[in-house]
């Protein structure tokens, strides 16, 4: 897949070839179950995620029909339908459309009428994962962005130094999303662990 990030695109970006083989230029490819487009919309793969979802909310309600008890309702949900919706969410999450948003919000309330308990909304889930990923990396020398990580720590007060961005594309990625959350939570006293 080729994603071309100029503003005029008057002609078609020129072929690539690696190792002596075409790459194809195409729309929408899906890689490792996540959808991705040639101009990083996530409407396609939000679409997806909202189709898997909904089938499975069908045979979480299929199982409250059959009397199982709430607990195991909400094992379920845990294990088959919170696993599709939030698949991948660090990447693709805080880059949604309010409206597709809300749609996996509305699915999300249903499964939780469904089990009888309130669930999380979408924004809650993928802001803990995001913070647990960059938790996860600040803790991993052997991480390619721990070095990027341990540079941006301000001398004055261990938070993190936020990364250069002018456009707000960027600003919904996973770095300058995940450090504007770290410096919010009170975890950003921590020290980084020594390579």
């Amino acid at each position: 897949m080729v994603i071309d990030f100029r503003r005029k695109r008057a002609s078609p970006p020129l072929p690539l070839c690696i190792l002596g083989e075409d790459v194809a230029v195409v729309e929408v490819y899906k890689y490792l179950g996540v959808h991705l487009d040639n101009g990083l919309n996530w409407r396609i793969n939000t679409d997806a995620v909202y189709k898997k979802g909904m089938s499975r909310l069908y045979f979480l309600r299929k199982l409250r029909s059959f009397n199982v008890c709430s607990k195991m309702l909400e094992i379920f949900y845990q294990s088959v339908v919170a696993s599709a919706l939030f698949f991948a969410a660090v990447c693709w999450g805080g880059s949604i459309r309010a409206g597709d948003t809300s749609r996996i919000n509305k699915l999300i309330r249903k499964a939780g009428s469904v089990i009888g308990i309130k669930l999380d909304p979408f924004e809650a889930v993928v802001e803990r994962r995001t913070l647990n990923r960059l938790l996860s990396i600040m803790d991993n020398p052997t991480h390619p962005l721990h070095l990027q990580l341990d540079s941006q720590r301000s001398s004055f007060s261990n938070r993190l130094l936020q990364l250069p961005c002018h456009k707000d594309r960027y600003w919904k990625t996973f770095l300058p999303t995940a450090i504007t959350l770290y410096n919010k939570s009170p975890l950003a006293g921590r020290e980084l662990s020594a390579p």
